[in-house]
């Protein structure tokens, strides 16, 4: 892959995630037109339009690296998948058509199979998040950028985690004993990867579900805020894996590796 200024194509797209973020917003106030895909998942007219408009600016921005979307089927078959773009254009699309909260638009850039770039905006909480390389993870609050660091306000007496479900499995429960987690919090979408890069909390556990794209924005994120993503055994996790299928996570911030 040709040489590219990560951080430039990152800022170029803020604009773009909010502007989409706003739209997504406008079409659920007008009632959204829904349906079940094969997967026996929800899809809306708000996603699919929101794919429209990330995929085309990251087109122009980036034209020689692939997209891969929840949404299309495009480049999906495509073997041996290095460098390229996953993209969910609305994670929690449950939320979303259910007038909910914490759904997110999200587009991770994935280099030699590593996460080097996330964008994640969460628009019905108007958070925005974003990073490009190591201590350079954002969130733009009120039009200013505010660095992330995942240690911040770390209470070692209180390590909290956030969950998918509030049922927790014993293999869950095992590793939380093992982290000393004395707290968790149900959230959806990845969210959970942004709000554990601001410190917010200090990590997030989850057996094999979901697919790439939910997960490679956040893990840039997190990644550049200091912390940390992988399996159960402590292995990296790598992209452009067959059918973008997702091994089991554990996140951590920078206060508990």
């Amino acid at each position: 892959m040709n040489k590219i200024d990560i951080k430039k194509i990152t800022n170029d797209l803020i604009d773009t995630f909010l502007n989409a973020g706003q739209i997504s917003l406008e079409l659920r106030k007008k009632g959204l037109i829904k349906k079940i895909k094969s997967d026996n998942t929800p899809v809306s007219n708000g996603d699919l339009e929101v794919n429209r408009i990330i995929t085309k600016k990251i087109s122009e921005l980036t034209p020689s690296i692939p997209i891969i979307s929840e949404e299309t089927t495009e480049n999906k078959s495509i073997k041996n998948l290095k460098d390229f773009w996953l993209i969910d254009p609305i994670d929690g699309t449950h939320d979303y058509i259910n007038d909910l909260e914490e759904f997110t638009i999200n587009a991770g850039l994935i280099v030699d199979k590593k996460p080097i770039a996330g964008l994640i905006f969460a628009p019905a909480k108007d958070r925005m998040f974003y990073s490009y390389g190591k201590n350079l993870a954002f969130e733009l609050i009120k039009g200013k950028e505010i660095k992330l660091d995942s240690s911040k306000n770390f209470d070692k007496t209180e390590i909290k985690f956030v969950c998918y479900s509030n049922k927790i499995k014993p293999e869950i429960d095992n590793i939380y004993k093992k982290l000393n987690v004395k707290k968790y919090v149900k959230m959806k979408s990845s969210l959970k990867f942004c709000v554990v890069a601001a410190g917010e909390f200090d990590g997030y556990v989850a057996e094999p579900r979901a697919c790439e794209w939910d997960i490679a924005a956040g893990h840039a994120i997190l990644n550049h805020a200091g912390g940390k993503v992988t399996d159960f055994d402590g292995n990296e996790i790598l992209y452009g894996k067959k059918d973008f299928k997702n091994p089991s996570l554990i996140l951590k911030s920078k206060s508990i590796l």
